[in-house]
């Protein structure tokens, strides 16, 4: 997916970049495939925010993915690729030989025309699924289950990818993206290859407008709120807050850990992630 930059007409086309869209092969989704999204603006179902910084944006539509890939022994043919406002990584929309549509993921070199399986012994080729029993050691995984059955959650974004690094009774050790091994059951699938549009991480807003219509509003420093807003603000001219960096409730923001010391499946973490430098380890 290469880049498009723009001339530089205006302050926010001067350093704005697009995706050319050159990989995308249809431009309306298919009808049956799509459902009404509800904007929740950030809030729970007691309306009150628990993701701040969230609203507006343009109107969308959720296409329904399978990350269950559950239709096993039956080929599928890659029909088109498309693109999906829900996400930064291309979908690509799969006719199955019983004559089904289900969008899955892309991943890098999917092509259309291609035919994909799902499976415990199948070929372990880019795109197809399967148990991560049946899976080589070494391969690029993507759309990873934690719990069998339940449809993969881990490794969604554009560009990610997993490896399996060894097996051993009924679990196998996978690297994450975030450099933390994991030992997931072996009957937990998995799908072959990484994600696609590798290129999206590198793409420059160039202006706040474009950040509204995706749906983040602007974000304002604690430092420069009022001392009632927040614990940082307050001071006569420009300060440094006074304080440790923090959130609005008094949370230290540097250096502590954010997960909870007796989580269940804290014993399943082999080697934690990878941790900035502020951050304890």
């Amino acid at each position: 997916m290469p880049i498009r930059t723009c001339r530089p007409t205006s302050p926010g086309r001067r350093f704005a970049m697009y995706s050319d869209y050159s990989d995308i092969t249809k431009t309306e989704p298919e009808k049956n495939l799509v459902e009404r999204l509800t904007r929740k603006g950030g809030r729970n179902h007691h309306g009150h925010i628990t993701c701040r910084h969230r609203g507006g944006g343009n109107l969308i539509k959720y296409r329904k993915v399978d990350f269950k890939r559950k239709k096993d022994g039956i080929p599928a043919k890659v029909e088109a690729i498309e693109y999906d406002p829900n996400r930064n990584v291309r979908i690509a929309l799969l006719l199955y030989r019983d004559g089904e549509r289900r969008y899955i993921l892309c991943p890098k070199d999917l092509a259309v025309g291609d035919e994909l399986f799902s499976g415990e012994k199948v070929e372990p080729r880019t795109g197809n699924c399967m148990p991560m029993r049946s899976i080589p050691t070494g391969m690029l995984l993507h759309n990873l289950e934690l719990v069998r059955g339940r449809g993969g959650q881990l490794v969604r974004a554009a560009g990610n990818f997993a490896q399996l690094m060894a097996k051993e009774g009924d679990y196998v050790s996978v690297l994450l993206p975030s450099g933390e091994m994991r030992m997931i059951h072996a009957d937990c699938r998995a799908t072959i290859g990484q994600l696609g549009n590798i290129e999206d991480n590198s793409i420059w807003l160039g202006k706040a407008g474009r950040r509204r219509h995706v749906g983040w509003r602007p974000t304002v420093r604690g430092t420069a709120q009022n001392p009632v807003s927040h614990p940082m603000g307050g001071g006569e001219g420009r300060s440094g807050g006074g304080r440790h960096p923090c959130s609005p409730w008094g949370k230290l923001a540097k250096g502590g850990k954010t997960r909870k010391k007796r989580k269940p499946s804290s014993t399943f973490i082999v080697r934690g992630r990878k941790r900035g430098r502020f951050q304890n380890t």
